[in-house]
């Protein structure tokens, strides 16, 4: 029994302790969660003048390429040195040479028929005359008359005949010798000396090197912002051409070329709905110091450069919202929407021509959740860049 109450009396005193110490605890005020702002990175709206420019791509090609063929046939006498692959050579150089002498013999017969038919062209013309003035006279028959015209007629004709074959006489020893047609380079080439080459098979392949062509296909939307000739037409001499940058590696370093856009072709390819538009670069193979020729072949980059629009603000593609809003975050940090004209998206920019005032600051930062007037945070100033 003794031993009861002693239990109780401590089980007694421990609860009591423990209403002292909730009592004596400290109290907890209770107050409303404040939620956090968002943090933001901005850009300071600065209105310039920009050059619109278009990247595209292609490969280097000849202005003009070609067989050289013979017109005649014949063995071989000579080849150029420069008739060898990566010849170069200039325009009247005489590439091959074909064997003349039976086409001299040929020119000589060819000379001698015409001497022999002049002869008898005028001797035709006096029988005739003669034979005019007899009957005339009543001295000449008919028939007679007659014959003299006729045989007047066919020597005349025999005589344009040997004319005739007198200049192709003078033509073919002339294709004796193979000349170049223009300012170019070898390809390849399919003949040596001692062979026997016919007419219209080639002899080789050549291109001119006065200047070269890059077909650059683009997006037809791009060709509002770049000044070019439409309708597959050459633009002349002295006009405007859109200026186009090429550029490459090349034996480990990275060249550039300049060169202008001279005309578009004439179709827009219904998959890709890409339009190629043709660049030519002037004496690819005259370069200073170092620099490598722009060779026929070589795939290039280029940027054309197209027009200067004023008063553009260029800001990062995230920062447009849908397809024509962004978001501006005002004196009080707060965003409000605001509607923009969207000039063009390009290359992970978008080039904003109307909707914003310089100075004003626009969100470029994702947000999940947005309400217009809902307040952001710009923790310091290196959160801030300047649009460009």
């Amino acid at each position: 029994m003794k031993q009861l109450l002693i239990a109780t009396a401590i089980v007694m005193f421990g609860v009591a302790n423990m209403v002292m110490l909730i009592k004596s605890g400290p109290t907890l005020d209770p107050k409303p969660v404040v939620p956090l702002a968002p943090l933001v990175r901005v850009v300071t709206v600065t209105p310039e003048t920009v050059r619109m420019t278009t990247s595209t791509h292609g490969t280097v090609a000849p202005r003009t390429e070609s067989e050289l063929t013979p017109e005649i046939s014949g063995r071989v006498l000579a080849v150029s040195s420069a008739m060898v692959s990566g010849g170069f050579f200039k325009k009247g150089d005489v590439l091959v040479t074909v064997e003349p002498l039976d086409y001299e013999l040929a020119l000589e017969q060819a000379r001698a028929n015409l001497a022999r038919s002049e002869s008898e062209v005028t001797n035709a013309r006096k029988t005739n005359s003669r034979q005019m003035d007899l009957a005339k006279k009543n001295l000449a028959s008919d028939s007679a008359t007659d014959d003299a015209l006729n045989r007047l007629l066919v020597t005349e004709a025999t005589l344009q005949e040997a004319k005739a074959r007198l200049a192709k006489a003078v033509r073919d020893l002339e294709r004796t010798e193979l000349v170049a047609p223009y300012d170019g380079r070898v390809r390849s080439k399919r003949v040596d000396v001692g062979q026997f080459v016919n007419r219209g098979n080639p002899v080789a392949i050549i291109y001119a090197t006065d200047y070269v062509e890059v077909r650059l296909p683009i997006k037809d939307e791009e060709l509002e912002f770049v000044d070019m000739p439409l309708a597959g037409n050459t633009v002349v001499d002295g006009a405007n051409l859109a200026v186009v940058k090429l550029n490459a590696n090349f034996g480990g370093d990275h060249y550039e070329w300049t060169g202008e856009v001279v005309r578009t072709e004439g179709e827009i390819d219904p998959q890709t709905r890409m339009i190629n538009v043709v660049a030519r670069v002037l004496s690819p193979y005259e370069t200073d110091g170092d620099k490598p020729p722009l060779s026929i072949g070589l795939f290039v980059g280029a940027e054309i450069q197209g027009q200067s629009f004023d008063d553009v603000v260029v800001l990062p593609r995230i920062a447009l919202r849908g397809d024509s809003h962004v978001y501006v975050v005002d004196a009080e940090n707060r965003l409000q929407f605001r509607d923009v004209v969207v000039l063009r998206e390009a290359d992970e920019q978008i080039y904003i021509k109307g909707g914003l005032k310089a100075g004003e600051r626009v969100c470029i930062s994702p947000l999940d959740i947005v309400v217009e007037g809902m307040r952001v945070r710009l923790p310091n100033p290196t959160n801030e860049v300047a649009a460009r």
